[in-house]
């Protein structure tokens, strides 16, 4: 006779996941690389007057969707200081923000994309946002495989589907009539899409995030999905009208700009990015769609989103939507 084992733990041991606000749509206006900046005031004007159009369209389509047209959007910008630091906070931020009014935008949050890579955690410790992304992804084996292939986690690439086999090199394995085989997408409609996607490079020292696995952090944080021992990340500091700081690290990961914007975290996300960012995010949402996340904070989205009679899709990727206009 075999006895069950259980095991025990007390509800107090339970870790108790921070819930945060959502609004309805977190609309992203823009995300530039430091070479842009250094073009000048007129290319930052450009570049949000061909938003403009778009984010109303956002709003409207938003309110569209909600029995009382009432939309909550907040919007954010996200500044490459992880990949370049050309300029500093107190000379780029400004006529960063005057471009944003000239075009009738305002820019409620302001984020600092090394902030998904690490991150000041609020017990004073850092908090490695893209490590803990990366170990909760979950790989789709390709139909009808096992985990033939190294791990994503010791390789750094993370695919949609099967890469071609490794070519043989061997005559006496060539002269079996094994066939060349194409790769092929897990879920493909008729035909494939296939992408393989770099995580990061490994220089022997340090890690470096690609720009697709950080835009795949940045989403996340958006969505009120990620947290740390149960505890929210990236929360958003109010920024008043203090002068900005002459050195990135200084300014918060996230800061809040407009005392009355909507929450930063939201049941869903729209960015308007240049039309060069379009593999960039098809590789995020190849991401999205492989990362594991904590069933509570996944259901405090779904359960509000509900009540509010805002569908939100179970998919991720799904929660997420693009505008690519044209380089202005």
């Amino acid at each position: 006779m075999s006895r069950s084992t259980g095991a025990f733990r007390e509800t107090s041991a339970e870790p108790h996941t921070e819930s945060v606000p959502f609004s309805h749509v977190s609309l992203e206006l823009g995300h530039l690389y430091m070479e842009d900046f250094a073009e000048g005031a007129d290319r930052l004007r450009r570049h949000f007057a061909t938003a403009r159009p778009w984010a109303e369209a956002v709003r409207a389509s938003t309110a569209a969707r909600l029995a009382n047209g009432r939309a909550r959007v907040s919007t954010c910008f996200l500044i490459d200081d992880y990949f370049s630091r050309l300029s500093t906070p107190d000379r780029l931020i400004p006529p960063l923000l005057s471009a944003a009014a000239d075009a009738g935008l305002t820019i409620d949050y302001l984020a600092r994309e090394s902030g998904c890579a690490v991150a000041p955690g609020t017990d004073g410790t850092e908090v490695r946002l893209a490590e803990s992304v990366l170990h909760r992804l979950v790989e789709s084996p390709p139909p009808g495989t096992g985990g033939f292939r190294p791990p994503v986690s010791r390789t750094g690439w993370l695919s949609n589907g099967r890469r071609t086999p490794a070519q043989r090199t061997s005559a006496a394995l060539d002269s079996t009539g094994a066939s060349w085989q194409p790769p092929s997408e897990n879920t493909a409609r008729g035909h494939s899409v296939f992408m393989d996607v770099e995580l990061w490079s490994d220089s022997g020292e340090e890690r470096t995030w690609s720009c697709a696995f950080l835009a795949s952090v940045w989403q996340l944080v958006r969505l009120g999905l990620l947290r740390d021992n149960g505890r929210a990340v990236l929360t958003p500091v109010l920024w008043d009208d203090r002068e900005f700081p002459e050195d990135w690290d200084e300014l918060p990961p996230v800061v809040r700009l407009n005392s009355r914007a909507q929450p930063f975290s939201a049941y869903s996300t729209c960015s308007v990015l240049p039309t060069r960012f379009l593999p960039v995010e098809h590789a995020v949402r190849i991401v999205l769609g492989q990362v594991h996340l904590e069933a509570a904070a996944l259901d405090q989205a779904m359960s509000r989103a509900a009540r509010e009679g805002f569908t939100v899709p179970a998919d991720i990727a799904d929660r997420t939507s693009y505008v690519f206009p044209p380089d202005p």
